[in-house]
């Protein structure tokens, strides 16, 4: 055996557990440092810093007239309900990103997305087992189509997709209000809202007194939908070469022009998937100043996630999991919410520093190698 097996063979598996372990030690980092900001800035340090991380848990009461009851179920569901919507979002940024297109256009897909199914349900009511597979599939296509908008302006038009994207959200957000004031409004309500979706239309709820639909359920099967475009068929493997080695790509007669259009419209499927959460999901209806910015917040995800499917529902569940918590900190000390975004940014520099993970998991493998001589001997 020569000697740089040995070496090749320690270095692969640096990188293997720096990949697995970048994550959580990103969090740990980030939390150490946030608690040490917090002494600095509160006289209660470590309750607050307890809230943050247990405020979003239900808690098991006991009353003598309804025995063991879970409380706070209100703050646990709103997590899960952050998370399912962060989680598609971060799906539908990570394909594109992965193919090497920075698209920031998930925010107006979703607008367009939860537009389309509102609009599908309101316009052509039925029994649910028709109008709600209508009201997805209306979402997905026109997400579908909006995202290729982008993707066809890059490739045609060598359009910079950072520019378009942001563009297109500015577009897509004018036109939902425009349909939702013009078209769709609620002439019996007080404000500018449409019409209520009929209990049929609604996603059906899994937890009492929270918006937690049947969504979640669905959420490990569209996660497994787009690690297997990503990882397992032909798309995926294009996608993946596109944006590793684009030249390499274009040498191999790969179609680089039709990936990288298609995988900004996948994203804009997926991030339609979100818009149905929110408007048959948590909203039941769509007001007319539905809050922007839920795309951003989706691109965090999918940078903590390193554009992995399947480490995109880890890092939605955390994302939601801090914000909630931080609200909960900020009602019971003196911290406010925003050191939660001060380790949030930590987080995500500590997540994409290429250096940091295998440094740690170099000091690691030696720890062991050392350990294990010292029990040898």
């Amino acid at each position: 055996m020569t000697p740089a097996n040995p070496l090749l063979q320690q270095q692969l598996q640096r990188q293997a557990l720096a990949q697995r372990w970048r994550l959580p030690l990103a969090l740990l980092a980030s939390l150490a440092v946030g608690f040490i900001i917090t002494l600095a800035v509160s006289d209660q340090p470590l309750r607050a810093f307890l809230m943050l991380l247990t405020g979003p848990m239900p808690r098991l009461d006991w009353s003598a007239a309804d025995g063991w009851q879970l409380t706070r179920m209100v703050r646990f569901g709103a997590v899960i309900e952050d998370a399912i919507t962060l989680c598609l979002l971060g799906l539908a940024v990570s394909l594109p990103f992965r193919a090497r297109q920075f698209s920031l256009g998930a925010d107006g897909q979703l607008f367009l997305g939860a537009l389309a199914a509102t609009a599908a349900s309101l316009w052509w009511p039925g029994p649910w087992y028709a109008a709600l597979p209508l009201a997805f599939a209306a979402a997905c296509i026109t997400g579908f189509a909006w995202g290729a908008v982008p993707g066809l302006l890059k490739v045609r038009f060598d359009i910079n997709e950072i520019v378009s994207t942001l563009m297109l959200n500015i577009i897509a957000v004018q036109f939902y209000r425009w349909v939702v004031t013009d078209i769709l409004r609620d002439p019996a309500a007080g404000f500018i809202v449409t019409p209520m979706l009929a209990p049929g239309l609604q996603l059906p709820v899994l937890l009492a007194h929270t918006n937690v639909t049947v969504m979640l359920l669905a959420l490990p099967a569209m996660v497994w939908l787009a690690w297997v475009l990503l990882m397992r068929t032909t798309l995926g493997y294009e996608i993946r070469v596109v944006g590793e080695a684009p030249a390499f790509a274009r040498q191999a007669g790969l179609p680089v022009q039709r990936t990288i259009w298609l995988s900004m419209a996948l994203g804009g499927a997926f991030a339609a998937l979100a818009g149905v959460h929110v408007s048959h999901g948590l909203l039941k209806r769509l007001p007319v100043d539905l809050p922007t910015g839920l795309g951003y917040e989706g691109l965090l995800v999918a940078l903590l996630a390193r554009n992995n499917p399947r480490v995109v529902p880890l890092a939605a569940l955390l994302y939601a999991w801090l914000r909630t918590g931080a609200l909960a900190m900020e009602r019971s000390t003196d911290v406010s919410r925003e050191m939660v975004l001060v380790i949030q940014a930590l987080m995500i520099l500590f997540v994409v520093s290429e250096r940091m993970g295998p440094a740690l998991a170099g000091l690691w493998l030696d720890w062991r190698a050392r350990r294990g001589g010292r029990h040898g001997a």
